[in-house]
């Protein structure tokens, strides 16, 4: 099977920093059977080959300024070419324009949130239009399957959904980790990913303020960058009114995340909006680091609570993270329990072979177009 992977236009596969739709494209590819061939197609950037070849893996990169100049190089490359199934991810605005080319080839969009299919991006209408044309809808989540099925009930019968997973090797825990109660070391707690109001920053930061109450040495450090410098001042400003000590990492590269996971007490993923996968709790949790995150989205699917983290269900309440963050900082024997069981979990089921695995299913199944 040749399976071609269109890529976003944004950011060139493998990301240089960011990058998480990319990331997920290449560590999926890499751990696809060396029997089928790849072929991705993403963004040209300065220091990037304009072809690498990785193994059973071809890499293309095309310019393109904006959707619509990188969309045509795209299809100015892959036409007269033969592909067995063509997956497209996180634009459904791109599925009519490839199936021009490819009239009889099978095409599955791969989402990996709900942003591509919502407004302000899209309408309802338009969306149901993009989808209509493709033969499979895949999720990176059952909460996402469920979501797509609910909002697009003419299309329930063609959604399946498939779990991210983790390089095991690149995340693991730190040899003989030691918790911190909050005596002579600091207790630290850790946020990673994008600088967006969604994602609840301003929730931990009063949750960090009431924390202090309990723990004084309390810490939050932030990693992660925003498209949008006002957000990080407001942040900073937040910071300062609270009298919390916050450290902006900024963005941090993936090769360094696994340190950055080690060097917390705990991770927590105070998520607002609707949270599709959560790739950075399976991250943190393969890490060895106890997360506490908001029961949302597809977050309960990875985190179970008190069996391998926590979960708040009123995630809009820094007062409930402040209660589970202070029950770790004052347990360590409990954060070690729930680490353990943690890293045992993400191994057995959020590999990125598992991830591979089951997409290969979908698209060797009989009548899975």
């Amino acid at each position: 099977m040749h399976i071609l992977i269109i890529a976003p236009e944004q950011i060139p596969v493998p990301p240089p920093v960011g990058g998480s739709v990319e990331h997920c494209i290449y560590q999926i590819a890499k751990k696809i059977s060396s029997k089928h061939k790849v072929t991705i197609i993403s963004r040209l950037r300065s220091n990037y080959p304009k072809t690498s070849r990785l193994g059973h893996i071809t890499i293309i990169r095309v310019p393109g300024a904006n959707k619509k100049a990188y969309l045509s190089n795209v299809l100015k490359t892959v036409k007269g070419h033969h592909y067995d199934r063509i997956q497209i991810d996180n634009r459904p605005r791109f599925v009519h324009a490839v199936r021009k080319v490819f009239p009889h080839t099978p095409i599955s969009v791969f989402l990996h949130s709900t942003t591509f299919i919502s407004s302000p991006m899209t309408s309802r209408k338009q969306a149901a239009s993009d989808l209509s044309g493709a033969n499979r809808i895949i999720g990176n989540s059952l909460s996402l399957q469920n979501h797509l099925k609910r909002t697009f009930p003419n299309i329930s019968h063609k959604v399946r959904y498939v779990h991210l997973g983790v390089d095991l090797a690149q995340f693991r825990p730190r040899k003989e980790k030691k918790y911190s109660t909050g005596g002579r070391r600091p207790f630290v707690i850790l946020f990673a990913g994008r600088l967006i109001p969604r994602k609840g920053i301003p929730v931990l930061m009063k949750a960090t303020q009431i924390v202090r109450k309990s723990i004084p040495s309390a810490r939050l450090h932030i990693a992660g960058g925003t498209g949008k410098p006002s957000y990080k001042q407001y942040l900073k400003k937040l910071a300062s009114s609270l009298r919390i000590p916050v450290t902006f990492k900024g963005y941090v590269s993936r090769s360094q995340m696994p340190r950055f996971y080690q060097s917390g007490d705990c991770f927590v993923c105070p998520s607002q909006g609707h949270e599709a996968f959560g790739l950075v709790n399976v991250e943190a949790m393969a890490s060895g680091i106890p997360a506490i995150a908001s029961r949302n989205g597809g977050i309960p699917e990875i985190i179970r609570h008190e069996h391998n983290g926590l979960l708040v269900a009123n995630y809009r309440s820094p007062k409930a993270f402040a209660k589970e963050i202070i029950k770790l900082a004052k347990d360590p024997s409990k954060a070690k329990r729930l680490t353990k069981q943690a890293r045992l979990d993400v191994t057995r089921k959020f590999s990125w072979r598992a991830t591979a695995s089951k997409l290969e299913k979908i698209y060797t199944t009989k009548n899975s177009t």
